[in-house]
């Protein structure tokens, strides 16, 4: 039974993934230095407790969950500690990154010894907004499905390392896709003067994707900011083909642009807050 484990980061998804894991009995511990207030709060609410490095990488897991941007900053800097560690732990790459990125990562782990996983977190922090899944895989990846017993919903993939990304890249762009390219189509019905009768045809032939949009872009305006760099890496994801990249990385602009239009003028949020509350 595994029961030593390090989480970073403490934030939201992280410190949501700990706290499920510290209350079915696992020591879950965490890397603080230089973290904000907000972020300190979160890891002692969840039961995190803080550890250097060398602490970190004498943990039977570790499991990575950052930006995307920083998720090989992170592997490297783990390096040197996991070099050093008499037991090697699993390190588990959990983050929204496509499948050169994460083979990139185990290149970095793999000279430490420790075994290396690829993960993709699929749906919301564990809590009252439901479980999120865990996919795994890779060769060491069938070690980790006793964290089922930690309060985790696994799924071991028989696939190799990259598998679990391309999932995660995959089913982002899909749902967190719809959400983007449906605020695009109604920025411009908007500017065209059509969006009331743009809500008026979803009502009458889509209701459940109104519905839906009326939920997951209001949602969206805050995570604006974290999104962008995950529309870049299924752009890269999508490598040679043309047409769905350049789409992806029109989309993680529009995310760059709301979210800079959430701390500013608040335009076209309030474009897209009048489609979705219209009656």
């Amino acid at each position: 039974m595994i029961s030593r484990i390090a989480v970073i980061a403490a934030g939201a998804m992280g410190s949501a993934v700990a706290r499920r894991l510290v209350e079915h009995g696992a020591t879950v511990v965490t890397s603080l230095a230089g973290r904000s207030d907000a972020t300190v709060r979160r890891a002692v609410e969840a039961g995190m407790r803080e550890a250097d490095d060398d602490a970190i990488a004498g943990s039977e897991v570790i499991l990575s969950i950052v930006p995307p941007a920083e998720a090989l900053a992170l592997a490297e800097r783990l390096a040197g500690p996991l070099s050093r560690a008499s037991n090697k732990a699993i390190f588990v790459d959990c983050n929204a990154v496509n499948v050169q990125t994460v083979q990139q990562i185990e290149r970095v782990i793999a000279p430490t010894g420790a075994a290396f996983v690829d993960g993709g977190i699929v749906g919301p922090p564990p809590g009252p907004g439901g479980d999120p899944t865990l996919y795994l895989s890779g060769e060491h990846a069938p070690k980790l499905a006793t964290l089922g017993d930690l309060g985790l919903r696994i799924r071991v993939m028989a696939a190799l390392v990259g598998g679990a990304s391309a999932l995660k890249m995959s089913y982002a762009g899909i749902n967190k896709g719809i959400t983007l390219l449906s605020a695009a189509m109604i920025l411009g019905a908007t500017r065209a003067g059509a969006a009331e009768a743009l809500r008026a045809e979803l009502s009458a032939s889509q209701p459940e994707l109104l519905a839906r949009l009326a939920r997951t872009i209001p949602d969206m305006y805050s995570k604006a900011h974290r999104w962008a760099p995950e529309m870049e890496e299924i752009a890269e994801f999508l490598g040679d083909d043309p047409a769905g990249r350049d789409m992806f990385e029109g989309i993680a602009d529009l995310c760059r642009r709301l979210a800079a239009d959430q701390i500013g003028e608040r335009a076209e949020i309030a474009a897209l807050d009048a489609f979705v509350r219209l009656k």
